[in-house]
């Protein structure tokens, strides 16, 4: 049997006010949170990734500006490894109201709500995500080289 972890990105968006862009789901027949997330395609640039995922899950534009690390987190309900990689970004343009199938809503919501949401977290990685950009995580977007811009 071959071991086959799973490559997704995630995106820690905050706003002028201090809350942050946060994505109301279903996963495992539950409503969670989570930040703008998703598995990498097939040929896609991880940043185009970050990009994409976050449009389709809450209509809003973003512009990555940092790395913020990579996450590994084996989840207990399907023993599935994921490696996250996680980028901050600044929100631009909200463009669409249209939301991936599983997506219920896109909230703002403060540091203090989102701690409030406990179990309803998608994993540990959500707040701790935040956690290590609040408290000046950060490195430059081409730490991670992508073979499309690497040359």
């Amino acid at each position: 049997m071959t071991w086959t972890p799973h490559a997704t990105v995630a995106v820690v968006v905050e706003d002028q006010t201090g809350r942050f862009l946060m994505v109301e789901e279903f996963s495992g027949g539950k409503v969670v949170f989570n930040q703008p997330a998703g598995h990498i395609e097939e040929n896609e640039a991880i940043l185009d990734a970050v990009r994409r995922e976050a449009l389709e899950e809450t209509g809003w534009e973003i512009d990555p500006i940092h790395f913020l690390g990579i996450y590994t987190y084996k989840a207990p309900a399907n023993d599935v490894t994921y490696y996250r990689f996680c980028y901050v970004a600044q929100a631009g343009a909200k463009v669409s109201d249209h939301l991936d199938d599983g997506i219920i809503a896109a909230h703002w919501l403060t540091l203090d709500e989102i701690r409030g949401l406990g179990e309803k977290l998608r994993s540990p990685l959500v707040l701790r995500c935040i956690e290590d950009y609040r408290n000046g995580r950060q490195y430059p977007l081409d730490v991670v080289v992508d073979s499309k811009t690497a040359y």
